[in-house]
């Protein structure tokens, strides 16, 4: 497992730790009618964090050569 992976694999578990905690801290307040559906929000959100972590480790090389070519590609202002 290379460094890359290894922070990843650390990060994702912190982030799953992370919204565990929160939805746990939830839960305790009891039941509260007027307080929405903030669990699934905050689950939602740190999953997507949690994605989005695991896809830029495994697809570090070519993100960074698409936003290179992408960039090579731009002109600047009155050029042909």
């Amino acid at each position: 497992m290379n460094l890359i992976q290894s922070l990843t694999v650390s990060a994702t578990a912190r982030v799953v730790g992370l919204a565990q905690a929160v939805l746990g801290s939830l839960r305790r307040r009891g039941s509260d009618n007027e307080r929405g559906d903030v669990p699934g929000w905050v689950l939602i959100t740190l999953m997507t964090a949690g994605l989005v972590t695991i896809l830029w480790a495994l697809a570090a090389n070519q993100l960074e050569a698409l936003f290179k070519a992408a960039m090579n590609t731009v002109t600047g202002p009155g050029a042909p």
